[in-house]
């Protein structure tokens, strides 16, 4: 081989390493190298792990990834919401009824009350409570009625529940009537009673005289609620 020719297989082997240089260097941040397929489906195949839109993929159904809102309060800080406390339908199924009233309640401290045995309906009491006071009480619930010793007072007729609130004015007066016993005689554990209590919602009770024969009641005896008025209390 002539001394040319080795100079020239040299140059030619130091222009294609030169070019292998360049070509490198073009890679290193100043070029994009071509991979091939291979390069494109790895990236491709990769699982996505969010979207723009806050979903997720790749994962199974029924996970979900990253943190969810907690729901927003629809509440005003520093507000309660509360329910009305003692409804009318309530009133009478503890302790004579407690509905919400604006007035103080009319009790035996504020009232006079008496009991009047009337001819008309057959085997019935009326009572009667007359507000005494120098200003408006509420007559809430029904009289809780304890007549002689019994140990027990007498249910309310549900039926008899007023549509409003009982509210007598200094002088006026509120009313119930009471169902001694049966009209048929049907009626068992009969007696006569001489004294009777009479409490209410709320505060003192009230001792009304009895006739001084007494009353005859059984195990029919039932209440009314309060009542505006008196043919209302004697309707039952």
């Amino acid at each position: 081989m002539s001394a040319r020719t080795a100079r020239t297989r040299l140059l030619a082997a130091t222009t294609v390493a030169l070019a292998a240089l360049a070509l490198t260097a073009c890679d290193n941040g100043k070029g994009v190298r071509d991979e091939g397929p291979s390069a494109a489906s790895n990236s491709s195949s990769q699982p996505t792990g969010s979207t723009a839109d806050g979903g997720t993929k790749g994962k199974p159904a029924g996970e979900t990834g990253g943190s969810t809102a907690a729901p927003k309060s629809t509440t005003t800080p520093g507000t309660t919401t509360t329910g009305t406390s003692g409804g009318s339908g309530s009133a009478g199924k503890n302790g004579g009824g407690t509905t919400s009233t604006r007035n103080p309640t009319c009790n035996g401290a504020n009232t006079k009350t008496t009991a009047t045995e009337v001819s008309r309906p057959l085997n019935h009491l009326l009572l009667t409570v007359t507000n005494t006071g120098a200003k408006n009480c509420d007559l809430t619930g029904y009289p809780i009625a304890r007549f002689g010793e019994a140990q027990s007072v007498p249910p309310v007729a549900e039926s008899t529940h007023p549509q409003a609130v009982v509210t007598l004015a200094p002088g006026e007066s509120g009313y119930a009537g009471v169902l001694l016993s049966a009209a048929d005689g049907s009626g068992g554990n009969g007696y006569t009673a001489k004294t009777l209590v009479v409490g209410f919602a709320k505060g003192s009770s009230a001792t009304p005289a009895l006739p001084a024969k007494g009353v005859y009641v059984d195990d029919k005896l039932t209440v009314t609620y309060w009542q505006q008025s008196l043919d209302d209390a004697l309707a039952y």
